[in-house]
């Protein structure tokens, strides 16, 4: 009955250290947003690389933007055109990590331009409206790799 025990406990414990051996593999330990004047700024952190591993990182989004008709002299209308745009992002980096496995860095991802059909009157420009850019879905992957964070 002891020997049962001791020899489940041992099973136990072996399935424990692989677990923690796999989750040691590459990963983000950290992903902060930051997102400013139609922007959203991605830092993160990867560990469990090996020494000057080069990966690529990549960072997309859907983000929602609306843009509207403004006069040359930076003025809206009383009745002002606009439309909303909603579309993915993404932008890619190659990084290498440094002696301990590690890569720090960020990416940026901006709003896109207004749609080709969204045309202003004479005298009009397409501008972004001012705190309308939405970022979601949000995910970094280090393509390289395959780790994934959703910050």
């Amino acid at each position: 009955m002891m020997r049962r025990f001791l020899l489940i406990a041992l099973g136990l414990m072996a399935t424990g250290a692989f677990s923690a051996t796999a989750s040691a593999g590459p990963h983000f330990v950290t992903a902060t947003k930051t997102i400013s004047n139609g922007t959203l700024t991605l830092s993160f952190k990867e560990a469990g690389l090996g020494n000057k591993q080069t990966v690529t990182i990549q960072v997309s989004a859907t983000v929602t933007a609306t843009y509207q008709c403004v006069n040359k002299g930076g003025n809206v209308p009383k009745d002002p055109k606009k439309t909303t745009r909603t579309t993915v992002v993404s932008k890619s980096g190659i990084f290498s990590s440094d002696k301990n496995g590690n890569v720090v860095g960020s990416l940026t991802l901006t709003a896109p331009p207004p749609p080709a059909d969204f045309v202003c009157p004479p005298g009009q420009t397409a501008t972004l409206l001012a705190g309308s850019v939405i970022f979601t879905n949000v995910v970094i992957t280090d393509t390289t790799t395959g780790a994934v964070a959703n910050p």
